[in-house]
């Protein structure tokens, strides 16, 4: 491969105009669709109150720990999954942690084709508020008049109410992503951040004053201490934390890449991990203290109620809470408008790991990559999620790229990097170098131990579970394509895309200057 000059290897790499524009960027990428409907069904399963002591363990002991892995390597080799990784590996390991970079943003790609659709379906729904359309039967209206849902299987029956809003969804996650990092991202998520915070503050403030609100509130914080006995408590608190930071996908380190030299990280890192899991609790106040008046309506117990997590939470039972309680439209239209602005703000952060990628390796511009990425995405979207088959396949594809996809990727990570490359110390070293807080020999610990160890026991487990009992009773011929063959796409994408020449070679490369000779951050404002 022809080697050309670091100047004229690529143009200079856009960036964040400050530290509150990637902070806004990393809640908005890491506050999304699952810490509103996840997890506080999570939580009510798995101990209530009690699931917030393996909650916050997790957090401390992988969450951040691999959120700050992910800042130091996207920081310190400046570029996308892909690059950075590359650069990382150098010539000993380069095309293979370019493999597993790639292996990243195949996940994150496939990942857009269906979240769009949620968040398209949320768009839907925060209209039907306004006349309670869906009547008296939000069950029937969800899978029946609106998707239409059909068998598994392949279907080319288009559903035009969700076609709709997920080609204005689609158009508009391209103009975005093609306005760039700083005029595109960052004001995008100026602008949804406050307006999410605010909206579901209302939504909390008002779920508070219904009748019942306190028997919903008892059943998910009463703890069940007994539940920490069970190791699937912690694997589903590790699984709840690992999930909702948005990491080990190439999300952050794309992010990261687009921070200047003296980018503190570890400090802005914490306020991500603790800002995301706060919005956690305040959904889990929220959704609860509605679930409770719903149960107190229907005279049951709150866990008697159906739909406590996920699609159903949000698309069936919200909706059934909605027609009953008084100023229901616009406690509707707070909800749904909620998930639309979390979506869409983690939306574009995982097409940007897509978009960035592909800019590095090609050598486009982000207008050239959003129009290319986005059409292509959005056609694939339409043609999979938009027909009456759309649902099921969203469910599979969503379940086994989350569960296997991302968390294999996780190990692998942490494994290649800290275990077998023994990178740890040079990470760990820029990290303190560019921050405000010292990060300690507990992280290496922690990222090269523990947390590659607890990922493991949750692959082979969902892996194990998944071969022996299937998934949601679907035929194991349809999981074989959709579920595991998504995944074996996934793969194959990777291997592709590794082989492929640079249009830009990632090889001539300056890195920040070593940990030693970079002055700290307070040495830097003296």
């Amino acid at each position: 491969m022809p080697r050309s000059s670091p100047s004229a290897a690529a143009p200079p790499r856009e960036a964040f105009t400050g530290q509150v524009g990637f902070i806004l960027a990393a809640i908005g990428s890491a506050v999304g669709l699952g810490n509103i409907w996840r997890f506080p069904g999570v939580a009510y399963e798995n101990g209530g109150g009690a699931f917030l002591i393996p909650y916050i363990v997790a957090l401390l002991t992988a969450g951040i720990p691999i959120l700050f892995l992910d800042y130091a390597i996207g920081h310190r080799f400046r570029g996308a999954a892909p690059t950075a990784l590359r650069r990382l590996g150098g010539a000993r390991a380069g095309r293979l942690l370019e493999g597993l970079g790639w292996f990243q943003v195949a996940i994150a790609f496939v990942i857009g084709l269906y979240y769009t659709v949620v968040i398209a379906w949320a768009l839907s729904y925060f209209v039907f508020s306004f006349d309670i359309r869906w009547g008296d039967d939000p069950a029937g209206f969800f899978t029946g008049e609106y998707l239409r849902v059909s068998d598994p299987g392949l279907s080319l029956d288009f559903v035009p109410g969700v076609l709709v809003p997920l080609a204005m969804v689609w158009i508009a996650v391209i103009v975005v992503l093609g306005l760039g990092v700083a005029k595109g991202i960052q004001r995008a998520n100026v602008v949804f951040l406050p307006l999410l915070l605010v909206g579901f503050l209302a939504l909390v403030i008002r779920a508070l004053f219904l009748d019942g609100a306190a028997e919903g509130l008892n059943a998910l914080f009463t703890p069940d201490f007994a539940a920490l006995a069970d190791p699937a408590v912690w694997i589903a608190a590790y699984s709840q934390i690992f999930f909702s930071l948005s990491i080990a996908f190439g999300i952050m380190i794309t992010y990261s890449s687009y921070r200047q030299r003296r980018a503190n990280l570890a400090a802005p890192g914490l306020v991500v991990a603790f800002a995301n899991s706060s919005f956690e609790i305040l959904a889990g106040i929220g959704v609860f203290a509605t679930l409770g008046f719903f149960a107190v309506q229907q005279g049951v117990a709150v866990g008697d109620l159906e739909g406590l997590t996920g699609v159903g939470l949000s698309f069936i039972t919200f909706p059934a809470i909605v027609a009953e309680m008084p100023g229901g439209p616009i406690f509707g239209a707070l909800f749904f408008g909620s998930l639309v602005m979390a979506g869409f703000t983690s939306l574009l952060s995982v097409l940007q790991v897509v978009s960035a990628a592909f800019q590095e390796k090609f050598g486009v511009g982000p207008r050239a990559a959003a129009a290319t990425i986005g059409g292509v995405s959005a056609v694939l979207s339409i043609l999979l999620f938009s027909t009456t088959s759309g649902l099921i396949a969203l469910d599979t594809v969503d379940h086994y790229v989350n569960n296997i996809g991302i968390v294999a990727s996780a190990v692998l990570t942490t494994v290649l990097v800290i275990l077998v490359l023994r990178r740890g110390a040079e990470l760990r070293g820029h990290l303190s170098a560019v921050s405000t807080l010292p990060v300690g020999r507990w992280w290496t610990v922690l990222v090269g131990g523990l947390a590659p160890l607890v990922l493991t026991v949750m692959l082979v487990t969902r892996i194990v579970a998944l071969l022996t009992e299937g998934y949601e009773g679907y035929p194991s011929g349809y999981l074989g394509i959709v579920g595991w063959g998504s995944l074996g796409l996934i793969v194959v994408g990777a291997v592709v895309l590794t082989a492929v020449r640079w249009r830009r070679t990632p090889d001539d490369f300056v890195p920040w200057p070593a940990p030693r000779d970079l002055p700290t951050c307070a040495e830097a404002r003296r």
